[in-house]
């Protein structure tokens, strides 16, 4: 007897392209072949059976089969909306970062089992926790890149061995914690205490708590903006949803 074509299987779908009529091109991120592109036909009929999973940062159980390349929907069923995350357009903004930020790590048939649950449970974090957009998305940009293989190291300073660095910068190049005084310089964000504190229980902290705790303004904002450093050094490039984003916290703060 012939094996059955198609494969179920659970994904979200980090983008969505439209083309030809009323088609979609779906890259999807899953559990068992990591980032996979689907043709999802039709999914911009309103009377197509799967079009409520054929939106970006929706996670769904599809039922695919394939040509070539080439993946295609042919049934779909919703797990989760972010419902949260679509009745705020800053907290959609930053699910659409993590989103391509996500999919700038992962690779095509390759499984991504502990990158789709850290997208899963950031998206939740934002939608339904409603934790604090600022602290989420650094802790969310310095775990992923330490599950992608990027992590830095943060347990002391790299080049005089001090565990508590006098004036901690992160190198976001080397990716190393130093003292202000150690090493060469080079592109460093400045930290403090508790920004190092915070730094270290995301990268060797239990992941189920990654988002429950408090930072100062000044330590946050420190703490981001070595992130987000951190993040373009290592990827080595921008991302269009990140300023998108950030148009909209400026927008916010001249309102």
């Amino acid at each position: 007897m012939a094996s059955t074509p198609y494969v179920v299987i659970r994904g979200i779908v980090l983008r969505e392209t439209e083309t030809r009529e009323a088609d979609k091109i779906l890259t999807l991120l899953t559990d068992q072949r990591g980032k996979i592109s689907v043709i999802a036909r039709g999914a911009r009929r309103k009377s197509c059976r799967y079009a409520a999973c054929a939106q970006a940062l929706v996670y769904s159980e599809w039922t695919l089969y394939q040509k070539g390349e080439w993946y295609y929907a042919n049934e779909g069923a919703t797990m989760e909306l972010f419902a949260g995350l679509r009745t705020d357009l800053d907290a959609m903004a930053l699910g659409f970062y993590f989103a391509e930020l996500t999919e700038a790590v992962t690779t095509e048939e390759a499984p991504a089992g502990p990158l789709l649950r850290h997208l899963l449970n950031g998206l939740y974090a934002l939608s339904t926790l409603k934790k604090p957009p600022a602290l989420v998305k650094s802790a969310f940009e310095l775990k992923l890149l330490s599950l992608a293989g990027y992590e830095p190291l943060a347990d002391a300073c790299a080049y005089c061995g001090n565990e508590e660095p006098e004036e901690p910068m992160l190198d976001v190049v080397q990716g190393v914690v130093r003292c202000k005084s150690c090493g060469g310089g080079g592109a460093a964000a400045p930290l403090c205490r508790d920004s190092l504190a915070a730094l270290r229980r995301i990268l060797y902290g239990d992941e189920k708590r990654l988002y429950s705790f408090r930072l100062g303004a000044d330590a946050q904002r420190r703490l981001s903006q070595a992130a987000e450093s951190f993040a373009r050094a290592q990827l080595e490039r921008g991302f269009r949803t990140l300023d998108f984003y950030k148009s909209l916290e400026r927008s916010g703060d001249e309102t």
